[in-house]
């Protein structure tokens, strides 16, 4: 029992003793940290006071400086407004001078006014005297001379008119004169230069075509029994065929280029095939008709290549492709715009406008002869309406609708296709005519020329290119032999329909004649 008891006690003791131990070290310890934060604290406040001491300063010292500041700026915004009192005081100083002087000359206006007004009742009281008197003494006149003012005043007129008509047409013809020489100098270099380096062969196109057969035999088989396949080929294709004795042959009449173009190889296919009847000749055209289709956008596309023209609507490059199977007085319309084009770009070369809006006019400029057998209306009208609908530039509406002067031209490059197209058309071989409408023409000229007071007479030369007008020298002058010639020029372009232009030459011959005896 006494073995166990003393461990125990020691322990209860060495518990008892490290719990005092315990409670000292602790003690000492908070001892040490609250004089740690007591001397902190007192750290802190010095620290404060410090700062406290150093922000009042600053402040002062930036109040001191503030006000030195407020005080400049008070300062100096008070010698501006002195000055601006200064300045104000000066301008009404100045408004009131400019008062006194407005004053002044407001009265002086209203002396003026008043003098005026009563020199102008001065001058009615003098003009109605002198009115009087006026009309007086031209009663006084009329009844010494019998004769009134009005017939004198008529008499004074037809005098002067009848003196200055003379001299008028003479100035009219020095100003035309010297217009043609600045003028004709300039336009012939360009047309010559342009002529010169485009130059196109002129091929003839006519309205009829003819097909060879390999035998006479064909010409029955083309016809078939009771002439079924002669009467379904003109039905289907829209052309008439002459079939007569020529041997071996058959000719395609058609006014439609396109159309005869269909027949010639829908019949020559029918020929190659040897199967001749009813619903082969059908097949055969509604087979060629979508190939000619793309042949026609072949045509197109290629015209615009040439000329190097882009971004052109499917359906416009399609009409233009048309052209190539149309013809005006045997000339192709399609190489007729091409080659409208290409001197539109010549020339527009030469003055400096844009060539390829130039080139594109051209092209275009008879683009409703594609459709003018479709559709009522003139080639121009049916052009106009094609190119609004494909929304081309306004330049090439104009040139299109004033390149045969129905409309003004509205730009140089308007006036060039009218040019190009003229150029085009009349020189030798580019077009023909039937002999019927040749003479016709002819004859028209040749009364219009005679249909002029004191023109003796008219003949028409040079194919209809030119008419020569001899006039009766005693009744004609030489002022107004210039006068005939303009006026027969208007009365021909209004009248007539004609390929290229006419020249009009007006003879005045004056003959002394006498007999010896």
């Amino acid at each position: 029992m006494d073995r166990f008891l003393m461990p125990i006690l020691t322990l209860i003791v060495g518990i008892f003793l490290g719990l005092i131990l315990f409670y000292i070290f602790t003690y000492i310890r908070n001892v040490k940290v609250g004089n740690k934060v007591t001397k902190m604290i007192e750290d802190a406040k010095l620290e404060a006071e410090k700062k406290k001491r150093d922000s009042l300063l600053e402040l002062k010292e930036e109040s001191h400086k503030l006000k030195q500041e407020t005080d400049a700026l008070i300062k100096e915004k008070k010698l501006e407004i002195k000055e601006s009192e200064q300045r104000l005081l000066q301008r009404e100083e100045n408004l009131d001078n400019r008062e006194k002087i407005l004053q002044k000359r407001d009265e002086n206006l209203d002396e003026k006014e008043n003098n005026i007004l009563n020199k102008q009742k001065e001058l009615q009281e003098t003009e109605v005297k002198m009115e009087a008197l006026l009309k007086e003494e031209m009663e006084k006149l009329e009844k010494i001379a019998k004769f009134s003012k009005e017939k004198a005043y008529d008499m004074i007129m037809k005098r002067v008119e009848k003196e200055t008509a003379g001299e008028m047409l003479e100035y009219v013809k020095e100003k035309e004169n010297e217009a043609k020489l600045l003028a004709r100098e300039k336009a012939t270099a360009i047309l010559v230069e342009s002529m010169q380096r485009y130059c196109e062969d002129v091929a003839s196109e006519q309205t009829v075509s003819t097909i060879n057969l390999p035998n006479d035999e064909m010409k029955g088989r083309l016809i078939g029994r009771e002439g079924r396949n002669i009467r379904t080929i003109e039905a289907v294709t829209g052309v008439d065929l002459i079939i007569d004795d020529t041997p071996e042959a058959i000719v395609i009449s058609s006014f439609d280029p396109y159309r005869r173009e269909i027949a010639k190889i829908t019949i020559e296919t029918l020929i190659q095939d040897g199967r001749i009847h009813p619903g082969r000749i059908e097949e055969i055209y509604d087979k060629v008709s979508k190939d000619m289709k793309t042949k026609i956008m072949e045509i197109g596309n290629e015209a615009i290549y040439k000329l190097g023209i882009t971004k052109m609507d499917p359906e416009l490059i399609s009409l233009v492709g048309k052209l190539h199977f149309r013809t005006s007085y045997g000339q192709n319309a399609l190489q007729h715009s091409i080659e409208v084009a290409n001197l539109c770009g010549l020339m527009a070369t030469e003055l400096g406008e844009n060539i390829t809006l130039a080139k594109r006019a051209g092209l275009l400029h008879d683009i409703g002869k594609a459709i003018d057998f479709e559709v009522e209306g003139s080639h121009v009208e049916i052009g106009v309406d094609i190119a609004k609908k494909y929304h081309e530039d306004e330049v090439v509406v104009n040139a299109i609708a004033s390149h045969h002067g129905d409309t003004d031209a509205k730009s140089t490059i308007a006036v060039l296709v009218h040019i190009a197209d003229t150029l085009s058309a009349a020189r030798p071989g580019a077009r023909n005519d039937s002999s019927e409408n040749y003479i016709k023409r002819l004859t028209q000229l040749e009364e219009i020329g005679s249909s002029f007071d004191g023109v003796d007479k008219a003949y028409a030369m040079q194919a209809g290119r030119e008419i020569r007008v001899i006039v009766k020298p005693e009744e004609v002058d030489d002022a107004t032999s210039y006068k005939i010639a303009r006026e027969m020029k208007k009365k021909i372009e209004s009248e007539m329909q004609y390929p290229g232009t006419i020249k009009i030459t007006v003879v005045r011959e004056t003959r002394a004649q006498e007999e010896a005896k």
